[in-house]
This record gives C-alpha cells, sequence and structure tokens, in this order.
C-alpha cells in the first residue's frame, strides 16, 4: 500500500475513525487499476482522505460529490469513480444529489463517512444525530428526530446498499470491494466516530454485530433488516450488506456503449441529447 501514499501530513484528530476508513481503502485500491481509477470528495473532515491517497482525485463543493461523480463516469464509462462524503455533506446539503443518484442507478460508489455530527466545524447536529443531541447549534438538545440513511437510498433506487463500522477494518474492506466490484449504484454508509466532538466507540462497540444468514437479493427482508436500527435507539446495530440487485445502469442506457473521452467517438452536445430523448 505504500505506492499509494502522500507526502501530505495526516491533520485528522488522534482517534478519528476516519483511519479505519483510510486503511480499508488504501487495501482495496491496492487492488485496482489506480490508472483507471477517480476518487470524488466533497467538504467536511472526511475530504482530507484525497490528500492521503495517490490516485487521481476531485474535491468538490459542500454535498456535490454524487453530481460530479457522475458527470466522471458518464465522461469517461471506463472509470472506476468512488465518491466520499459526510454525513452533514451527504444528507444534508447534498441529499437531493445523493437521491438522485441512487434513483438513476449510475454505476459510482459512495462511501459516506458518518460520524453524525459536524466535525469539522466543531460540533454542531447533522441529520443522523441522534435526538437530544446536545452541540454548538443545539446547546439544550436536538428536538429533531434522526433519519435512517440507508432507508432513503433504498426507496430511492440504490442498487446497492451497506453498512460498516470503521473499527471492524477486515468487513469494512470486504463491504468496500464488493461495492466498487458491483456494476450500478452503491451506497456505503459508514459508522465513524468523531472521537473529539462526538465519541461513539463505545456505544457501537456493545452494538454492532455482523449480518449473517441473510440473503441481500431479497427485497423485503432487505427492507427489514434495514430498519432494524433506525439511528435513534439503543438496539443491536447490524453491519454488512443489506441489500444487492442487478439492473441497467444510468451510463449503459444513456452511453449505449459510447466513450464520450474517446476523440473517435465524436461526441458532442446534440448526440447526447439524441440519446438521453
Amino acid at each position: 500500500m505504500n505506492k499509494l501514499s502522500t507526502y501530505a501530513e495526516i491533520t485528522w484528530c488522534p482517534g478519528c475513525g476516519n483511519f479505519g476508513i483510510l486503511n480499508a481503502v488504501k487495501k482495496v485500491f491496492s487492488e485496482l487499476d489506480t490508472k483507471k481509477l477517480v476518487m470524488v470528495t466533497g467538504i467536511g473532515c472526511h475530504g482530507k482522505i484525497a490528500d492521503y491517497i495517490n490516485v487521481n482525485s476531485f474535491y468538490t463543493i459542500h454535498g456535490r460529490t454524487p453530481a460530479t461523480a457522475t458527470g466522471i463516469k458518464l465522461g469517461n464509462p471506463e472509470l472506476t469513480v468512488v465518491g466520499f462524503a459526510g454525513d452533514g455533506d451527504a444528507y444534508g446539503e447534498g441529499l437531493e444529489h445523493l437521491l438522485f443518484a441512487a434513483k438513476r442507478n449510475i454505476d459510482i460508489t459512495m462511501v459516506i463517512h458518518n460520524n453524525r455530527v459536524y466535525g469539522l466545524t466543531t460540533g454542531q447536529f447533522t441529520p443522523t444525530s441522534p435526538a437530544g443531541f446536545k452541540g454548538k447549534s443545539t446547546p439544550r438538545g436536538s428536538p429533531e428526530e434522526p433519519f435512517n440513511p440507508l432507508l432513503l437510498a433504498f426507496c430511492a433506487g440504490a442498487t446497492f446498499i451497506a453498512r460498516c463500522y470503521s473499527a471492524k477494518s477486515k468487513n469494512l474492506a470486504s463491504v468496500l470491494r464488493e461495492a466498487i466490484n458491483h456494476r450500478g449504484f452503491s451506497f456505503v454508509d459508514v459508522l465513524q466516530p468523531c472521537y473529539t466532538f462526538f465519541n461513539t466507540y463505545d456505544f457501537y462497540n456493545e452494538r454492532v454485530y455482523e449480518l449473517e444468514d441473510h440473503n441481500p437479493s431479497d427485497r423485503e427482508e432487505a427492507e427489514k433488516r434495514i430498519k432494524e436500527w433506525n439511528y435513534d435507539s439503543d438496539g443491536r446495530i447490524p453491519i454488512g450488506i443489506f441489500y444487492r440487485e442487478s439492473k441497467p445502469t444510468f451510463d449503459e442506457l444513456v452511453l449505449k456503449g459510447l466513450n464520450p473521452s474517446k476523440r473517435e467517438a465524436r461526441f458532442n452536445v446534440k448526440c447526447f441529447l439524441d440519446r438521453m430523448i
């Protein structure tokens, strides 16, 4: 994995769950053709991962990781495109982009660093923070209930849905490998403790368990397991692959075998519009 390391100093807080994600991602990326790999990141602590892995990368503005990743995939469908976003980044300002990427089944992978807090801006609540969360923006406790991002992705049409825990590196690497190899929109929500502003290690260590004897192709069973923990209770927390199905991707339907990045394709706006109609 040394070839994927960079000169950049890692500035995450000691104990940050992002270290676990970084190690798992580097392990999986080392198995891929990095010349055809692009990682896209948003705004937040998670975004620094682009500085720490030596592959083609693109920083986007807040919430736009799925939209940018979609554009890259349509521009060159031969690329493997992996997007990284935070829970505030993806589930807050960027939620519409995430849901439409799932709806379209664009062949990209989205990895969400879900620490359930705005860590970079020092402790505000996010869409997945538990009710009563006390932070900079809610000193008396948040009155809002969190939503279940896996259920949102499921209803939007994601064809690969998983949840991982950054402290379970073997499971995380295994799921990421499956997600990237899946043809279609892959959604991986990673429970990633923010040691400084929302330390959830003990909470997760007591409750997280790996899915076993689960058929991810059974839609009814997948929904049941997705709803087992709704980010608002003290119950057990399953991790692993919840749902997987195969169907045509957005890039296949739009491009019909054409690669816009190749000069001989003679791609232009009119050609693109003709294929969209």
